[in-house]
């Protein structure tokens, strides 16, 4: 299975309360549900990744099916909250 690293940002770091994990994940979707089952205590962080853009390896998912997404070992997933700007 590959390792994966997670990383999270804005305010899905502050509710994991760690910058980035690694995982055994195949999928952009199992990676997602491993992070759900490693901060299932936190209500918080399950409302804001139903939210987040998602880019793996520097491509944006778009609106891709997670269960579509192939992820290699080493690959990176970027866990994105929105944010407001200008």
């Amino acid at each position: 299975m590959p390792k994966v690293t997670l990383r999270y940002w804005a305010s899905l770091r502050a509710a994991a309360g760690v910058r980035e994990e690694t995982v055994d994940a195949g999928t952009l979707a199992e990676a997602l549900d491993l992070a759900r089952a490693l901060h299932a205590d936190s209500a918080q962080f399950a409302r804001v990744l139903s939210v987040c853009s998602l880019i793996v390896d520097e491509t944006p998912t778009g609106h891709r099916d997670p269960a579509d997404v192939p992820l290699g070992d080493g690959s990176v997933v970027e866990l994105l909250p929105p944010f407001a700007g200008g």
